[in-house]
């Protein structure tokens, strides 16, 4: 994993719903969590609604978000922009969702899986990397995204978080080969 600390990696990426190209300094001076999601995997089905929901509880605290996708759309051709396009809009996703087609954004990141969530203080260093809580599909646990809500309500009130985090689980980025 990332090492806490760590500076945001810059990326621009387009959003695949406005066609605007969003990058890291949009967020200057101001939180930003970087979630690396997808429309295939079982894992972010299971908490799309939560992500709506984060979105826009973050927006209320002046945090940025985004939503990347980075998997090899010719082996998933439902993770395109296309098809992005529409999950963002049927959940009312009110972060860019970015597609990352050179899948150097994911990389530069080290995001391992979908969903895999990165936390960043105002001054973009990595205060949270891990998953969104303990749920998962089928395991009865309901999806709350404690982890994550946690991690953000201690940066936007100045206080430290928690350790050990708990690294993310879910579908392995599909990597082009």
């Amino acid at each position: 994993m990332v090492p806490l600390g760590s500076a945001c990696p810059d990326f621009q990426l387009v959003d695949v719903v406005t066609q605007r190209t969003v990058s890291r300094s949009d967020f200057d001076g101001r939180p930003l969590l970087v979630m690396f999601i997808c429309n295939h995997c079982p894992f972010v089905t299971h908490v799309q609604d939560e992500l709506a929901r984060l979105g826009r509880d973050a927006a209320a605290l002046s945090i940025g978000i985004v939503g990347i996708c980075s998997n090899d759309v010719r082996t998933h051709p439902m993770d395109g922009p296309e098809e992005m396009k529409v999950m963002a809009r049927e959940q009312a996703w009110t972060f860019p969702y970015l597609h990352d087609a050179t899948q150097a954004v994911a990389r530069a990141f080290d995001a391992a899986c979908t969903p895999d969530f990165f936390l960043f203080s105002r001054e973009h260093a990595l205060v949270y990397r891990g998953q969104l809580d303990d749920s998962r599909p089928g395991n009865g646990k309901p999806v709350t995204g404690s982890d994550v809500r946690t991690a953000i309500a201690c940066v936007v009130n100045g206080k430290p978080l928690a350790s050990p985090q708990r690294p993310s689980m879910g579908c392995n980025i599909k990597w082009k080969s």
